[in-house]
């Protein structure tokens, strides 16, 4: 290799290497940044929490409380108001148990394998989950390694309810996160995703290139992690607005996240079908009318106008409009003649544009109707559909 490409060579290697370390930054500024809010929420209810336990109710050492209270927090961001509390519950159990036995038996490597034998039976016995199992044994094991058996048995178990009950405070009444702006942090990198990956198929079957589309299939798999955070972010943000008056008023834009994210999600898997036929189809030679490949940008289209609006809190009215244009001309490119792949595009087409138009608000029943309007086969028999002019006969798709 001469040195000119030996040069060229290093000088792309560091122009990638300098442009990961830049993004791995940026990267970890949004971190430090979103992770800002629950610094906050935890640093004020350790205080509180030390506050009420020692000053109000006073404790000597509530050492415990501002534990409770952290552990509380850290753990139930994302999660349900079930699970904040069976982790209080289990940091009482664990701490209770802990406290009676080292006080009765004294403490010991038997006396601890004692003490988590029974914090396990005791949360499995209350039926509670992995939290509540996990943070029972911790907090046994916590109290008989590192405390004395000095005070009652039930002062610490005190303080951990004083520290639990602070967290749920703070997170859900004096600082509590704002929904609609985690929900909307969630929901942006899904929807582009999705926006992306369609456009990318568009171009794919306009080129009649797989490399392309395998691609784009790539990515959506990929991406999967970003639609399970949106769905938690969803789940616990009803909860967080449910609880938190302060958040009441998030209610109504919320409302478009929340009873769009299943549909969203369904638009998701029946497009990652369609990919799947889009790669054979091109595999197999069939012919791919340009409406059909027009039909998956707009639906690409449809996703990125319904990530738009619902950011602004607003009715996804062009959103409706795209993804029903994205139908009309499916059902064009059908009429052309497609083979048997190309029919399911166009089948998975209409169905992910219903799912879109559930996503938007439209009635479970209408959003069909309307999809199969926009096709041109609304109130059409089904029998009198004629066959695709291609080498594979198929039935006509359903909406």
């Amino acid at each position: 290799m001469s040195e000119a490409a030996q040069q060229g060579r290093f000088a792309r290697a560091m122009t990638r290497a300098t442009s990961r370390s830049r993004a791995g930054i940026r990267a970890g500024l949004r971190r430090t940044r979103y992770g800002l809010a629950l610094a906050l929420q935890a640093g004020v209810a350790a205080g509180l929490a030390w506050f009420l336990a020692h000053d109000v109710i006073g404790r000597p050492s509530p050492f415990f409380a501002p534990i409770a209270a952290v552990i509380t927090l850290a753990s139930s961001v994302g999660q349900r108001v079930r699970r904040t509390a069976e982790l209080v519950l289990g940091v009482a159990i664990g701490i209770g148990l802990g406290d009676a036995i080292i006080l009765l038996i004294g403490s010991g490597p038997w006396q601890i394998g004692l003490i988590v034998l029974l914090a396990v039976l005791v949360a499995t016995a209350v039926g509670g989950g992995t939290p509540l199992v996990v943070q029972s044994a911790s907090s046994a094991v916590l109290v008989a390694t590192l405390t004395s058996a000095t005070g009652l048995p039930w002062t610490r178990f005190f303080d951990a309810l004083v520290g639990g009950g602070v967290g749920l405070a703070v997170m859900t009444v004096l600082l509590p996160l704002n929904p609609l702006s985690v929900v909307r942090r969630a929901a942006d990198p899904a929807l582009r995703a999705l926006a992306d990956g369609l456009h990318q198929v568009s171009a794919g079957l306009t080129e009649r290139s797989r490399g392309t589309i395998q691609e784009a299939l790539a990515q959506l798999r990929a991406a999967e992690g970003t639609f399970a955070a949106f769905s938690s972010s969803v789940t616990a943000a009803r909860e967080n607005v449910a609880l938190a008056p302060a958040r009441w008023r998030s209610r109504g834009a919320l409302g478009l996240y929340v009873d769009g994210a299943d549909h969203v999600t369904y638009a998701l898997r029946n497009c990652r079908v369609m990919i799947r036929r889009a790669d054979t189809a091109l595999g197999d030679d069939e012919p791919i009318p340009e409406v059909l490949a027009a039909s998956v940008g707009l639906l690409g289209d449809a996703v990125d106008l319904l990530r738009q609006e619902w950011a602004k809190g607003v009715e996804p009215v062009a959103a409706r409009e795209r993804a029903l244009r994205a139908a009309g001309e499916c059902g064009r490119a059908y009429d052309e003649g497609v083979g048997f792949s190309g029919g399911v595009i166009v089948a998975q087409v209409r169905t992910a544009a219903t799912d879109l138009l559930r996503a938007s608000g439209v009635d479970y029943a209408e959003a069909p109707r309307q999809v199969r309007r926009a096709v041109g086969w609304h109130g059409r028999a089904r029998a009198g559909r004629r066959k695709p002019t291609s080498r594979s006969a198929l039935g006509r798709p359903p909406a």
